[in-house]
């Protein structure tokens, strides 16, 4: 597969299938259409964990589609109609990976968005869990009411961490208008 920086998804899901191996224990913590939580799926085969959060049902069920369509849908993956911030209700293990998709659904309600209070409680919570080498990827889509306040939130969080423990890489598109999405790497050392 050819590799292209187009699509800010594909630079992420590079980065974790350099990363991620069968067997490990990873979150998709915006499950959304699914998709992440395909290659997610597909990246730990049968031997790993997969836990996905949404809160909205609609999201459950397209992603349980995707995953069936594809027959990758097995006991080891989770689907879980629940807030992010939740994590820990359900995740006590050490896990490889995470990935966040910020803001909304594209072609759903939009007034149904990420929020800098839930969010921040799920990266904290993430960041307990994550194995030395680890990564959390976060894709930051800013463009809508709220938006930017969440933005600022994580930024400056992701910016406090010590540098001892965490690195933390931000990748931002240069030449492109209407508020852009910024991609955030961290890696636990």
């Amino acid at each position: 597969m050819k590799f292209s920086i187009m699509r800010g998804t594909n630079f992420v899901h590079t980065l974790l299938r350099n990363k991620i191996k069968h067997g490990d224990v990873v979150i998709d913590g915006t499950m959304g259409n699914g998709y992440d939580t395909l290659f997610l799926a597909e990246l730990v085969g049968k031997e790993g964990k997969v836990f996905a959060f949404d809160i909205q049902a609609t999201s459950l069920e397209s992603t349980r589609k995707r995953l069936e369509d594809k027959e990758v849908f097995s006991e080891t993956i989770h689907l879980i109609h629940d807030g992010h911030e939740n994590i820990p209700s359900y995740i006590s293990e050490e896990i490889d990976a995470a990935m966040f998709n910020l803001g909304y659904l594209p072609g759903s309600d939009h007034s149904l968005i990420t929020k800098p209070d839930t969010t921040l409680k799920a990266l904290e919570s993430v960041m307990k869990l994550l194995k030395k080498g680890g990564l959390i990827s976060i894709m930051i889509y800013y463009g809508h009411e709220g938006g930017n306040q969440e933005k600022e939130a994580i930024l400056d969080m992701l910016e406090n961490l010590p540098p001892e423990e965490y690195v933390v890489i931000k990748t931002e598109y240069m030449n492109r208008k209407n508020d852009p999405p910024i991609i955030v790497i961290v890696e636990k050392k």
